[in-house]
């Protein structure tokens, strides 16, 4: 159902505020421009109103930490139908761009600076060429959709497509106008889609964590390895992936330009800085009163977006950050946490179980190995990611009209021309609501 919210003024009784609606959205577009956190905390604007080359123009291009890229599409006076479907081509676009070009994108839109220089201020670290762009995002801006769309918008998500709509509200107060927003998937989940890929084919997840921890000023990586955590922090982009991890997961750390660190096994749940505690001597005391070798966010304690998060960790084997491992093909990624599908994990995963020969010590029994195990693979996903082979992708999407899957069906309706136009484009017959092939 649509996202919509409403806004009380504190008095007796309470007086909720009217709604109204902004004159234009290039107001909106504007106030973002201007203020980027109106979308994010981390994300960094690179670029607006760029020319794909192809008739078409975005409205707005964003970067994350990992050097991922956002593309933002404001619904302006288009239909649901259109937004939806420009957004996906658009990607495409977006997919080809290279470290030159994005670059040449930032010097337009920021009037000649330097995009190296510019992301290693607003993200304390530089991202090299090889990172920019590796995976993107989708993000649809509107006051409000259609339940066909947003129906649409789940359902692509759900395939890990990394899509997802902001909704914007506007309120009176006197004479003030008030902005409020609502997502309508957890940003995380877009995040870790985005995340876990790769411009290639993907795998089956092989149930093994990549955690990737920032070394330096904030946190320590020897006060992590003798009290056995790990930690992030200093926005919510940073610190909310470690919620995937849970009791008996087995990560593998690798610190930003340094290499693999460790393998260890998660003991317990994720914990804000101020609510963790460590054993030391027999007794239980606060983290933030043993730890001296960073600074863990302790200013921003209380503050759920900002602070610190620990989660507890039983070590199997560890290196001191002098003899990180770091070799050419090894998977990175800027994530705290994610769960890989790119084929470079599992040659990473092999690659590490001959550095770290202990992995496997003390691992509890019935321990899910996947190369050990006859169990099944995963089954394959309905869409996979935009990068992968458009006519795989409509064969998964054939395959569920077939089995007459509503919400294949439903998305058919919306973006079936679409589909059968790019299909007719690369010489493959359309496809019919019923799942079957027409003839060319």
């Amino acid at each position: 159902m649509p996202v919509k919210h409403a806004i009380w003024k504190v008095e007796s009784p309470p007086r909720r505020l009217s709604e109204v609606s902004l004159e234009t959205e290039q107001v909106l577009e504007d106030m973002i421009v201007s203020d980027p956190r109106i979308l994010s905390e981390e994300w960094m604007l690179i670029g607006r109103q760029e020319e794909t080359g192809h008739g078409g123009r975005i409205d707005l291009l964003g970067i994350a930490p990992d050097g991922t890229l956002v593309l933002i599409e404001l619904k302006r006076s288009r239909t649901p139908r259109e937004v939806v479907a420009q957004a996906l081509d658009y990607a495409g676009w977006i997919e080809g761009l290279s470290a030159e070009r994005i670059a040449e994108i930032f010097s337009r839109f920021s009037k000649g600076k330097s995009l190296r220089t510019e992301l290693n201020k607003r993200f304390g670290e530089e991202i090299d060429d090889d990172s920019l762009n590796q995976n993107h995002q989708i993000v649809i801006v509107a006051s409000s959709l259609d339940d066909s769309t947003e129906r649409i918008v789940r359902y692509l998500n759900d395939r890990e497509i990394p899509i997802n709509v902001l909704f914007f509200q506007v309120f009176t107060h006197g004479t003030e106008q008030l902005l409020s927003r609502a997502w309508l998937i957890d940003p995380t989940e877009t995040q870790l889609h985005a995340a876990s890929g790769s411009r290639v084919a993907n795998e089956p997840w092989n149930g093994e964590f990549y955690v990737s921890f920032g070394h330096g000023r904030s946190r320590n990586w020897e006060e992590a390895r003798r009290f056995d955590f790990i930690s992030a922090g200093g926005g919510s982009w940073y610190s909310k992936t470690l919620k995937l991890l849970n009791s008996g997961d087995r990560i593998w750390v690798n610190i930003p330009r340094k290499g693999y660190v460790g393998v260890g096994k998660v003991r317990g749940p994720c914990s804000r800085a101020n609510e963790f505690t460590l054993t030391v001597d027999g007794k239980e005391l606060p983290a933030l009163s043993v730890l001296k070798d960073g600074d863990y966010h302790r200013i921003e304690s209380a503050d759920p977006d900002q602070a610190e998060y620990f989660v507890p960790v039983s070590w199997i084997e560890t290196v001191p950050l002098a003899d990180a491992y770091s070799e050419s093909g090894l998977f990175g990624n800027q994530n705290s946490v994610c769960k890989p599908t790119a084929p470079k994990w599992r040659h990473t995963i092999e690659r590490l179980k001959e550095l770290f020969p202990k992995w496997s010590d003390n691992l509890p029994k019935n321990t899910n190995e996947t190369e050990d195990t006859d169990e099944a693979e995963a089954p394959p996903r309905v869409v996979d990611k935009l990068e992968q082979n458009v006519a795989a992708v409509h064969e998964k999407l054939a395959s569920d009209l077939r089995a007459k899957d509503p919400k294949a069906q439903e998305m058919f309706r919306f973006l079936g021309k679409d589909i059968n136009i790019a299909r007719k484009i690369q010489g493959l017959p359309p496809i019919r609501e019923d799942g079957t092939f027409d003839d060319i």
